[in-house]
């Protein structure tokens, strides 16, 4: 049970992104807790996303976060949650995951098979 040692950039990258989380917290008209939540779900991805390059990485903290931000409300609409922090959380950990496995499937789909007639 060893320790691992990330690498700078995303201890960097990490700490600045908790920074102008807690900073845009702050600004009226912004949900903190959707924004923090989101901010976490976005990282708890990132970090175990370890096989892709930090760039890339970077990306999808920023995406998981505004995913999450602005899917909170919506998931607290269609799941029996109190808490916009948690539903944040939820939607920031599952944006990109959903979002790439989406895009994987359209690449592969068949658009032929939808209009064949089956059984003609």
């Amino acid at each position: 049970m060893g320790l691992t040692v990330t690498e700078p950039a995303s201890a960097y990258l990490t700490a600045a992104a908790i920074t102008a989380a807690a900073t845009t917290a702050l600004l009226p008209g912004i949900d903190g807790d959707a924004l923090v939540g989101a901010l976490a779900g976005g990282t708890l991805y990132v970090t175990s996303a370890r096989d892709l390059p930090p760039l890339r990485r970077a990306v999808y903290l920023l995406v998981s976060t505004a995913a999450g931000y602005f899917g909170a409300p919506e998931l607290r609409g269609l799941l029996p949650l109190q808490s916009n922090g948690l539903a944040g959380f939820l939607g920031g950990a599952v944006a990109v995951t959903v979002a790439t496995q989406a895009i994987e499937r359209v690449k592969t789909l068949d658009l032929s098979s939808l209009f064949t007639k089956r059984g003609a």
